[in-house]
């Protein structure tokens, strides 16, 4: 069973999702709970089972001189790599925050004139089919180390590797950030085998991101980066693509 844990400081706001959620659990018949709801974020962290996949419905602007929505965000994704994160807010313009603090939010929800709740149990129906999808199709994942935390990347999402200036470490791209980790482009080759080709001494790209290749030029691209092609590159290419470059 999953658990669903609700922290926002308003109270009518606060009953207005929980009872939209639990009544939504109920109805559907969802493999859930609503383990906390409350006002205090160390309650909420208090109440999370460590190894234990969640979903987290968190007010943003949390009236707390420790935390904030994306302080407790951050804290409940070292305990929680897998969970699902929502945020509650006033603004409509808070996305570019969650890449700030390094966050996945699934999704927003935001506080205006009309009742929260309809937004809340629509949210958790999307919630559920998505982990219903990833349950039927097991999505295989890159986990890595960035500064205190450990994180997990669908393979399906990472375009490239790429050497970074700083001695031993390498940039991973997605199409949205870039991560950077302690680790090296040839123990990655042999970790992931096919489905990422050498095409430089610094990059190892996704065989299936590739959209476009300049042999004369020595370029590839891959989700819109260019990315450098080598000699032995190019012959990799080949062998990996039955010689049709």
């Amino acid at each position: 069973m999953i658990g669903v844990y609700l922290c926002d400081d308003e109270d009518v706001v606060r009953h207005q999702i929980q009872t939209a959620l639990e009544w939504k659990i109920f109805v559907e018949n969802y493999d859930m709970n609503v383990v906390c709801s409350t006002a205090n974020a160390q309650e909420l962290l208090d109440a999370v089972e460590d190894g234990k996949q969640g979903i987290y419905f968190l007010d943003v602007e949390l009236k707390d001189k420790k935390w904030d929505g994306f302080r407790l965000g951050c804290e409940l994704r070292q305990r929680d790599p897998h969970g699902t994160l929502v945020y509650i807010t006033s603004y409509g313009d808070l996305a570019w925050r969650t890449f700030q603090y390094h966050l996945e939010a699934f999704d927003y929800i935001v506080k205006g004139p009309e009742p929260i709740g309809p937004s809340a149990a629509q949210c958790l129906s999307e919630i559920h089919a998505h982990l219903m999808a990833e349950r039927q199709v097991p999505a295989e994942t890159f986990t890595l180390r960035t500064g205190e935390m450990v994180r997990h990347v669908p393979l399906r999402d990472i375009l490239f590797f790429e050497t970074a200036s700083v001695p031993h470490h390498v940039f991973l791209h997605t199409s949205s950030r870039r991560m950077d980790f302690l680790g090296s482009l040839n123990e990655l080759e042999i970790q992931l085998g096919d489905q990422f080709i050498r095409t430089h001494r610094a990059y190892l790209v996704a065989a299936d991101k590739i959209e476009a290749i300049d042999l004369k030029n020595n370029r590839l691209w891959a989700g819109g980066h260019e990315c450098l092609l080598s000699r032995a590159g190019k012959a990799e290419l080949r062998k990996k693509t039955g010689g049709s470059q």
